[in-house]
């Protein structure tokens, strides 16, 4: 048997199954059996190196030793599991943790607010808090921005195919230009004039809302100076700003928010992905203090408050409690960053740009098609890597935080390896 029968074989029961939305299982026709670190393996034993990590779920690698017994242990005690927003000692643990390591240190004065477990649940509270706190409707986002997949977060979003899935007009949102859209243009005084303009068309907006890496957008990393921009521009219109960090947050570009090298305060930050430690669905809102004017109830889920993940994602926060981590993800940014820029030097006919901070980084190739059949070579080899941008013309790595120098190198080699074989084609 070929290994493209081979393939099919494995995959019958999902192809006669399950919906036809699915995706990664059609990119990667494989069954994936169990994984540790950076590492996968299929039932059949194939070891794969993941420069994935579930979409940035799983930023301190899979099943983590710490993390896994300490949820045995949970089970086994009968610990609470579902409790809505109902007091627990995972809970207090968590917010008293979260507090203490994450807030204090960095003069930050939030309310930590438990949505429901995805990134999307907790994008939509951010929306509409600050639409209750200034009464305005309007709010302002990116080109090229995702914020989920939900009615609130499709409205902000910027992707044509995922807005037509929402089969109804979105409403309340302008999309204004990214850092760098276009060249040579300066879109903060762009932004700046279409709100002084009552010309303009655009109402004085509730919020604005922003990826600092644009994740799914094409591993677009804004300027620090823009971001600072944008948030003096807010602060001088009253407008709030609301950070998205699912994807960027949680030390993805090398610090715990993304948003730190900037120097700015936003008023909302949204959190979810590797906030849950191991994988396991979580999200939080942080919403400054003076902005916390929910009434009881009036936004929530019953899955807010996962007891599981509040236990991974404690244990997580240790790797917080010195520099060091954030130190050593930085470093293995700088050297992942080298590695991009030596590929696009040896493959000329890429012509690749170079992408992104930290361990979130790509190379975005001009060839329609070709980042595409890249991803599908290296997943034949053994690695995971995925696309990202509009055309899905954007190589984008995102490895778990805790890889080795080892883990990157033999993963970079696949790489290389299969951009070299699929050009030779």
């Amino acid at each position: 048997m070929t290994t493209a029968t081979l393939n099919d074989a494995k995959m019958r029961t999902f192809e006669n199954l399950e919906s036809e939305v699915r995706s990664y299982s059609r990119g990667w026709p494989t069954v994936f059996e169990k994984s540790k670190g950076y590492r996968l393996w299929d039932t059949d034993g194939k070891e794969y190196i993941d420069f994935f990590a579930g979409a940035g779920t799983l930023n301190y690698g899979h099943n983590d030793d710490v993390m896994q017994e300490k949820l045995i242990e949970y089970i086994k005690n009968d610990g609470i599991i579902h409790s809505l927003d109902m007091g627990t000692p995972p809970r207090e643990n968590f917010l008293e943790r979260f507090n203490e390591i994450i807030l204090k240190p960095r003069n930050l004065d939030y309310k930590i607010m438990f949505p429901g477990p995805t990134g999307t649940n907790t994008v939509e509270s951010a929306l509409k808090i600050a639409r209750k706190v200034t009464g305005r409707e309007t709010v302002i986002s990116f080109t090229n921005a995702f914020h989920g997949m939900t009615i609130g977060s499709l409205s902000v979003t910027g992707n044509s195919f995922k807005r037509h899935g929402a089969g109804i007009p979105l409403h309340h949102a302008v999309s204004m230009p990214f850092d760098n859209y276009v060249e040579d243009h300066d879109s903060i005084a762009y932004l700046d004039r279409f709100l002084e303009d009552s010309g303009s068309g655009v109402a004085l907006p509730a919020a604005i809302i922003l990826e600092t890496v644009q994740g799914e957008g094409g591993i677009n990393a804004a300027r620090m100076e823009w971001l600072k921009k944008v948030e003096e521009l807010c602060r001088r219109w009253d407008i709030l700003l609301i950070v998205d960090d699912v994807q960027a947050g949680n030390g993805r570009t090398g610090t715990f928010f993304s948003f730190e090298p900037a120097g700015i305060e936003p008023d909302i930050v949204c959190l979810s992905k590797s906030i849950g430690g191991i994988g396991l669905p979580m999200a939080i809102t942080l919403i400054k203090s003076e902005y916390d004017q929910w009434g009881p109830g009036e936004h929530n889920g019953t899955f807010r408050g996962n007891n599981m993940a509040f236990i991974a994602a404690t244990e997580a926060l240790k790797n917080w409690e010195t520099d060091d981590f954030s130190k050593e993800i930085q470093e293995k940014g700088v050297f992942l960053k080298k590695a991009v820029n030596k590929l696009i030097e040896k493959y000329p006919e890429l012509q690749g740009e170079a992408r992104g901070r930290g361990l979130m980084q790509g190379i975005a190739i001009e060839k329609e098609g070709l980042a595409g059949e890249i991803c599908a070579e290296a997943f034949k080899r053994g690695l995971i890597v995925e696309t990202s941008g509009p055309d899905d013309e954007v190589v984008k790595f995102l490895p778990p935080l805790i890889i080795d120098q080892e883990g990157l190198e033999k993963g970079l080699k696949l790489l290389d390896d299969s951009i070299k074989h699929v050009l030779e084609r």
